[in-house]
């Protein structure tokens, strides 16, 4: 009879076993043969001139390479000119990209926003703004009301004493005329309305009265301003001399 031969138990590896048995690989850098591959591929998309002097590079992982150069466009500020570079053992390293990227100072615009994220945020903003226009409408027409009630009651309590007043002062001038009523045709305080039209004999007045009259018109008119000759200026001698009677003057005798 054959017996089983002893099986010890396999023990799992320790995290430090594995830790010991995985050694992680440097960080590569690029060589000068990486920053030679990586200028030659940019001077394909830009002037020597835009480019500057190498700016450091960073390991990908898995053999790639990204060397990067200071940028000497006009209008780029903190930005970069980036060359990706992938290494294969045994061979050159190859080009994968090359492009113009921002550096921790460059200058960005903002983040863009879909139209759809847009077009919400807009009409929450004219929401808001409609709510808070009507709010403001309501509090000013609130405002106004009671503005108008304080001034009505204010209004009312004032032009009733004065109304008051104004009667108590009609009053007081009805006491003083009297209360004979007058109308627009009435003559110094004579009511037309109170006169007996038929009573009045036309025939009875005296025609003098209006002959009277008639002659202190007239002589109202005949009062007229007398001017004399000596107000005007004019020599009543001088007048004579023109005369035509006068004779005329004597010729000299001859000699």
């Amino acid at each position: 009879m054959s017996s089983m031969p002893d099986s010890s138990p396999v023990e799992d590896p320790t995290p430090a076993d594995v830790a010991a048995e995985v050694t992680p690989s440097e960080p590569r850098g690029a060589s000068e043969a990486d920053i030679t591959i990586a200028r030659r591929a940019l001077l394909e998309i830009t002037s020597a001139e835009s480019i500057g002097e190498p700016a450091g590079s960073t390991d990908g992982g898995d053999g790639v390479v990204t060397v990067y150069f200071d940028t000497l466009l006009s209008g780029y500020p903190g930005w970069r000119w980036t060359v990706s570079l992938a290494h294969l053992d045994g061979e050159q390293a190859s080009v994968l990209e090359t492009e113009l990227t921002p550096g921790e100072t460059a200058l960005l615009s903002p983040a863009w926003i879909p139209w759809v994220d847009r077009l919400a945020d807009y009409r929450a903003a004219q929401d808001a703004a409609g709510a808070s226009a009507e709010d403001d409408d309501e509090s000013e027409d609130d405002l106004d009301g009671s503005t108008d009630d304080d001034f009505d009651d204010e209004a009312g309590a004032d032009g009733d004493d004065d109304d008051d007043d104004d009667d108590d002062d009609d009053d007081d001038d009805d006491d003083a005329l009297g209360s004979d009523i007058l109308h627009s045709g009435d003559l110094d305080g004579v009511d037309i309305d109170a006169i007996d039209i038929d009573a009045i004999d036309i025939d009875a007045i005296d025609d003098d009265d209006i002959d009277d009259d008639e002659t202190e018109f007239e002589d109202d008119d005949s009062d007229e301003l007398e001017v004399s000759s000596s107000d005007l200026g004019i020599d009543e001698a001088d007048d004579s001399d023109d005369e035509p009677g006068d004779a005329a003057p004597e010729k000299p005798a001859a000699s």
